[in-house]
C-alpha cells in the first residue's frame, strides 16, 4: 500500500525494469536503425549500459515515449 498524504493516498512505487532491445522494438514498432538514429537525434530514450556491449533501456522511459508520441499524434 501507499503512504497516505493527507487525504490522498501516494501511488505504489514501481520495480525499475530494464528491458531489451527485442522487447523495444516490438513495443513501439520501430525497428533497430530506426530506435538508433532517433536515439542519435535525441527523439527517442537512450539506453542505459549494462557492461560490455549490453544495454537496456528503462522500462518506464519507453512508456513515457510511446504515450508522449500517441498524444503527440491525436
Amino acid at each position: 500500500m501507499g503512504e497516505q498524504l493527507g487525504n490522498r493516498l501516494a501511488e505504489p512505487r514501481r520495480a525499475t525494469r530494464l528491458i531489451r532491445l527485442p522487447e523495444v522494438m516490438r513495443r513501439v514498432g520501430l525497428g533497430r536503425s530506426t530506435i538508433y538514429r532517433w536515439m542519435s537525434e535525441g527523439s527517442f530514450p537512450k539506453p542505459v549500459q549494462l557492461g560490455g556491449h549490453a544495454v537496456a533501456w528503462v522500462e518506464q522511459e519507453v512508456e513515457a515515449w510511446v504515450v508522449n508520441k500517441l498524444n503527440s499524434e491525436a
